[in-house]
């Protein structure tokens, strides 16, 4: 069996736990990552997950806002919690974790969405924003001997032309502005990553991962962006099997704006 991996950033953890269940009961990933699970440490349902055989999990949570948390069958170790921008937030979490032949450290990761003016001399969010993508420049692939990497999460980036429903349109619209999606690329190359869902299913072929909650009919409309990205080091994209964006879970009963992603890897 492959091993699999999943992003979802899940707006809301406790508000949406009955479509995580159904997820993780119809797909059963070995790991699933959540952003924006806006829950403190404290509330986290963990009795949930135990339940349907996730005995490890690892949580960065606020209340109200942010969060990410890693939910794993399989046991994992060395849990770092980087405060990206030292501000407080809880953006970021990595566990390293043996997965088949290999060792694994997985990034989870919640970038700023920027507010909506791409400015930084007059948008802090925008700012902010650009400072977080300035820091992940140092996450590097190859950054632990003999470990490999992978860096999954709401990266509220769309970096190339076909990962929006209009590149023209969009070129003024936070998201897809080229000081972002430039940056982003950069820490792709620099760090030595590899986009796994691009290298799935490559351009030109158009690849969504949210739609707008504004949206009278989202389906119809098709206006959507690929912000939940999946990247991995060089040797275990070697190893790809499958990528797979679950489009249909915008559908579901009080859904998330974004829906999950999976990787399956042969390891």
């Amino acid at each position: 069996m492959p091993f699999k991996l999943a992003t979802w950033n899940i707006n809301s953890v406790r508000l949406r736990l009955p479509i995580v269940e159904r997820f993780l009961t119809e797909e059963a990933p070995d790991v699933l990552c959540l952003q924006e699970t806006k829950c403190p440490n404290e509330l986290f349902p963990h009795a949930a997950f135990e339940a349907l055989g996730y005995g490890h999990v690892a949580i960065h949570g606020q209340k109200g806002y942010h969060g990410v948390a890693t939910i794993s069958k399989l046991p994992f170790e060395d849990v770092v919690r980087q405060d990206f921008c030292a501000i407080g937030d809880a953006r970021h979490l990595s566990v390293r974790l043996q997965a088949g032949d290999r060792r694994i450290r997985v990034h989870n990761l919640y970038v700023p969405a920027g507010g909506d003016e791409p400015d930084p001399a007059v948008n802090v969010k925008f700012r902010h924003k650009l400072d977080f993508i300035e820091e992940m420049r140092a996450l590097r692939a190859g950054g632990e001997p003999d470990v490999s990497a992978i860096l999954v999460g709401d990266l509220n980036i769309a970096p190339y032309e076909n990962d929006v429903w209009s590149h023209r349109q969009l070129l003024k619209i936070v998201s897809h502005t080229p000081v972002e999606t430039e940056g982003l690329i950069r820490v792709i190359e620099e760090g030595g990553w590899t986009d796994l869902v691009r290298q799935h299913m490559p351009e030109p072929q158009k690849l969504y991962t949210w739609w707008s909650y504004r949206a009278k009919d989202w389906d119809a409309a098709d206006k959507g962006r690929r912000l939940d990205h999946v990247w991995s080091s060089p040797d275990l994209s070697a190893r790809l099997r499958d990528a797979r964006v679950y489009r249909e879970a915008r559908g579901w009963d009080r859904p998330s704006d974004h829906v999950p992603v999976m990787v399956a890897l042969d390891l």
